[in-house]
This record gives structure tokens, sequence and C-alpha cells, in this order.
């Protein structure tokens, strides 16, 4: 079993403005450190192979959608808090609102299973109503 994750965020302007320009020009360089992770199996892309922004999972054009596979818990914590990923992290509410509800969620999938944006946004919805379990549950479950 693997390990998916799909998070959500919303954007405070359109992705084409000044306000998220250093958002987008440090993407490149994520998603690469991403890649190159121990414990990296894939990540989501639009069919052209680049960047999620342009698909719409959501009415907003603002919601923008991450999601991706890992080997295991400890490959993702250690990438998403443990890595240069941080010093952007730490840089999300220039370029993101708060947002109201959980915003991510993680799931165990098979060996070679790369979820769906609908399997994404039903985990995160199920979370939302539900709270964890072995469905749908977050960094603080065990599972």
């Amino acid at each position: 079993m693997h390990l998916a994750q799909f998070n959500i965020a919303e954007a405070i302007a359109p992705m084409d403005s000044p306000v998220m320009a250093d958002f987008i020009n440090n993407t490149d360089t994520i998603n690469a450190l991403a890649e190159k992770s121990p414990g990296f199996v894939w990540r989501f892309t639009d069919k052209d192979g680049a960047d999620a922004y342009s698909v719409r999972a959501y009415e907003s054009d603002f919601i923008l959608v991450n999601m991706s596979v890992w080997k295991d818990r400890e490959s993702l914590f250690k990438f998403v808090y443990q890595s240069e990923h941080v010093e952007i992290f730490r840089r999300k509410k220039e370029w993101f609102a708060k947002m109201p509800k959980m915003h991510m969620v993680l799931w165990h999938v098979e060996d070679g299973h790369e979820p769906t944006v609908e399997e994404g946004k039903e985990r995160l919805a199920y979370l939302q109503k539900h709270g964890e379990t072995l469905h749908a549950f977050s960094f603080k479950s065990a599972f």
C-alpha cells in the first residue's frame, strides 16, 4: 500500500497576477524537489503533464488542487515539513486564503493506483463531514 494526499488552496488573486508570481516562479523547483524526494511515487498533472493549475475541480477558478502518492506517511511528512518545501509552505499566507475547513486529506491506495481528482474530492469531503477514519485522515492520525 502507498499513501495518497489531496489538498486544496484558495488563491487570493488570479494565477497570472503579480501577487501570485513568486508562488508560480517556485512551482517547478518544488515539484522537482518532490519528485527526487525519497518515497515519492507520483503527482497529479494536467493532461499535458504540466502543473494542475488549469484543472478546475471546484466551481471557483481560485481553488487549486494538489495530489500525490508517496511510499509512506514518513516520506510525505519529511518532504512537507523537513525539506526546502517548508520555506514555501511558511509563505502560504502571501498567496492563499485561510481555509475554513480541513483542506488536506490522506488515504491508502494500492501500489500503482493513481487517484483521480474526484477520488480526492470525495475523500476530503468525507473527512470534513465524518472526521478521521481509515477512509480519510490527516497527519494527526496513525492510520
